[in-house]
């Protein structure tokens, strides 16, 4: 034959299948992924076997004839040919194939026919002279990559406009699967054409340009040559898949601005707003005090110590809402959750709280700082004339108005506060701050939460403090338990709610066990009113361990199973104290295995009698709701758990196995009596990835593994976990 050929420009085919998971690294795009996959599948008797040429041996992903395996006869046994097969002096298309030796792949051939014939303005239908002949074999053998990409990509731009389109790129790998006996590739054929243009037509235009397909080929061919060259391919390529809007400094910055945006829109007017509330109402009292009579005295301190109050008023009374679990778990479900981002109640409270501080600090320093010593200090004449009616005609001292009931009022506010919120930070919250005994009690969340609660003698003060001011005499001027009144009343009825459901949601705990990692488990029965999603949370007390400690926990199992599961690890001095209580429970039942509490791995199940015995008491007060209990919503679902955060996604999984398995039952009843395919609602597939540091961690959750496995029937499961970096993907496939 006079020359072998290959015609495969992105790769092979064969079966497609999933890859084995790996540990995690750094991923190459999806383009290249694809591109990878493809070269896979071509079988090594497809691939072209070469003598050694000049040509570098990574030119084989767009090669029309080799001129090597022709040798120097090449393009005598062609001519040879042409005379056999021409009529009057010109070779028809349909000969063409036969005459240059891919007689095997005619339909190919022929469209190499046609893209040399266009370039040239010949007619196909006429055929061409052996001159004409010898221009294409030169330039079909000519093992320069520009030569070959000009002839690749006049084959796909079948009108000739320098524009390739996704049919035009579809067209060509079958093609190309068909000149190669590759039916895996073929069926692949709209999957990697629709791979190709997401990636080049970042602008989504609807085509691509020579030199965007230049770049992806010449990528592939130095993929395998010299680190250097496969760095500056890999840059070049991605410099063509940055859209055009990204290119220059001004359109990138435009265009972050615009995604910001986009995916914040509900944060930034709800902030916005708030700003403006705050604003608007320091500027109220601000340009109302300038023009009463205290600012001969006080000038712009008294300004600015009023217009910080009446912030501290607003946002004393907004950062109760966020904290009202019970009506955002209900808004959550509602369209309101469109407009507003109620998920980030905790980080706008984080927020609120912080300009209190902020507040707070402005009004206590421009009154001790500037408006008592200006008041002490103004001559008694000026003081009477402006605010002698204020403090009936008495000059105060600076002690006087320290001891008096607006002074010592705001400074116990101030120590509460400022001790409030500094336990209430990370470093103090969790425990990062070692302080030296006996101050180590004040890290931790038992620390946050007991001081939290302080701040109710706060609020208290608070009302106090506003109702005894020395320049407003009125009662209806005194607005501060204006502002608090209806989120004070909403927050009381929330904790109303919590003592009403400790008494109804009365549970008895059912099972107990403690897994490697001091991670404990607890399962209860489940109250017929107690309605929840997964990725929900409850609270959880235990009057042994605190009568008044109320700790969230997510739920772990899922709304179909008939009890209540909650995994906690023990972090702190509440979980280390509950730990120590289940651990002994669970110790007098195995009294004749040898088991310890930092290491005991077994199940206990309580049942009869000794459920209320073997025990501690616990109260659940819930469902609240979270950001993951609207898994819903999508089609596709990534999970990502570290350690004892998998914790939601565990109830999530079960909840998708319950309903992959009742919708099974469900299509296998429709399918017998109506014959029709019943579609169900939710993910069709769901990815989890979940970190620990130990391989002990994968007891935690044995069961739900075990269901997933089990389940194959069903679902698409694959499990790798590494000792390097402990981490499992679990595949679920509807």
């Amino acid at each position: 034959m006079a020359g072998d050929y290959v015609d495969v420009p992105l790769g092979g085919g064969g079966q497609s299948t999933l890859p084995p998971v790996a540990p995690l690294k750094k991923q190459p795009s999806r383009l290249a992924s694809g591109m990878k996959r493809l070269a896979s599948m071509v079988p090594d008797t497809m691939k072209l076997k070469r003598t050694h040429s000049s040509a570098q041996p990574a030119l084989r992903g767009l090669r029309f004839l080799d001129k090597t395996s022709a040798g120097k006869d090449g393009w005598k046994n062609v001519e040879k040919r042409f005379d056999e097969m021409s009529a009057d002096g010109r070779l028809p298309q349909e000969s063409f194939a036969k005459c240059i030796g891919m007689a095997d792949s005619k339909e190919f051939a022929s469209e190499v026919f046609v893209a040399l014939a266009r370039r040239r303005s010949i007619k196909p239908e006429d055929g061409i002279t052996k001159e004409q002949l010898k221009e294409f074999w030169e330039e079909l053998t000519d093992q320069n990559f520009d030569s070959r990409l000009r002839i690749f990509f006049d084959m796909c731009d079948k009108n000739g406009d320098g524009q390739l389109t996704e049919d035009e790129v579809k067209e060509v790998i079958v093609l190309s699967a068909a000149a190669n006996k590759l039916a895996k590739l073929k069926s692949h054929a709209a999957t990697y054409a629709s791979l190709i243009m997401e990636e080049l037509d970042p602008d989504h235009r609807g085509y691509i340009e020579i030199w965007q397909l230049e770049t992806l080929l010449r990528g592939m061919v130095t993929a395998q040559g010299p680190p250097e060259k496969v760095k500056l391919a890999s840059a070049s390529l991605a410099r063509t898949m940055v859209p055009s809007s990204h290119r220059s400094p001004m359109q990138r910055r435009f265009n972050k601005t615009v995604d910001f945006i986009h995916e914040n829109w509900k944060r930034i007017w709800v902030l916005s707003l708030w700003a403006i509330l705050n604003i608007a109402l320091f500027m109220y009292k601000f340009v109302q005090y300038s023009r009463r009579d205290a600012f001969q005295v006080m000038g712009y301190c008294v300004c600015i110590a009023k217009g910080a109050a009446e912030t501290l008023k607003l946002n004393m009374a907004v950062i109760l809402l966020p904290v009202c679990r019970n009506t955002l778990t209900r808004l959550r479900s509602t369209a309101l959750s469109k407009v507003v981002p109620f998920d980030d109640n905790i980080n706008f409270h984080k927020v609120i709280a912080l300009t209190i501080a902020i507040g707070a600090a402005t009004h206590t320093l421009a009154h001790v700082t500037c408006d008592f010593p200006r008041l002490v200090s103004c001559p008694r004449d000026k003081f009477e004339a402006t605010l002698g009616p204020y403090f009936n005609y008495v000059q105060p001292t600076y002690s006087s108005l320290v001891a008096s009931t607006p002074g010592w009022t705001g400074i116990l506010m101030i120590l509460i506060m400022s001790f409030s919120f500094t336990l209430a930070t990370h470093s103090f919250r969790r425990s990062v701050v070692k302080l030296p005994s006996p101050l180590h009690h004040l890290a931790g969340f038992n620390a946050f939460w007991y001081a939290h609660h302080l701040l109710v003698i706060a609020y208290i003060l608070l009302v106090l403090h506003s109702y005894f001011i020395f320049l407003t005499k009125q009662w209806y001027n005194r607005t501060t338990w204006m502002f608090l009144a209806v989120p004070v009343l909403f927050y009381s009825c929330e904790r109303t709610i919590r003592r009403v459901r400790e008494s109804s949601y009365g549970v008895t705990v059912i099972k107990a066990a403690i897994y490697p990692g001091n991670v404990l488990s607890i399962h209860m029965n489940k109250p017929s009113s107690f309605k929840y999603k997964s990725g929900m949370y409850m609270f959880v007390k235990c009057p042994d361990v605190s009568p008044f400690e109320w700790h969230p926990f997510s739920i772990t199992s899922a709304p179909g199973d008939d009890y209540l599961s909650v995994h906690i690890r023990t972090l702190g001095d509440w979980t280390t104290e509950l730990r120590n209580l289940f651990g002994k429970a669970c110790e007098a039942q195995v009294s004749s295995k040898k088991a310890t509490l930092a290491r005991l791995e077994t199940t206990i199940i309580a049942d009869g009698l000794k459920e209320e015995t073997c025990f501690p008491k616990v109260f659940i007060d819930g469902p609240f709701g979270a950001p993951a209990q609207n898994y819903k919503k999508y089609d596709i679902l990534l999970l990502i758990g570290l350690g004892i955060g998998a914790t939601p996604f565990i109830s999530i999984l079960k909840d998708l196995l319950n309903n992959i398995k009742s919708n099974g039952d469900v299509q296998s009843t429709h399918d017998a009596e109506l014959g029709c395919t019943f579609k169900s609602n939710g993910p069709g597939r769901a990815y989890f990835y979940w970190v620990t540091r130990e391989q002990g961690s994968f007891e935690w959750f044995k069961g739900v593994m075990n269901d997933v496995a089990e389940s194959d029937h069903d679902v698409l499961l694959s499990l790798t976990a590494s000792v390097q970096l402990p981490c499992s993907l679990l595949q679920i496939n509807k």
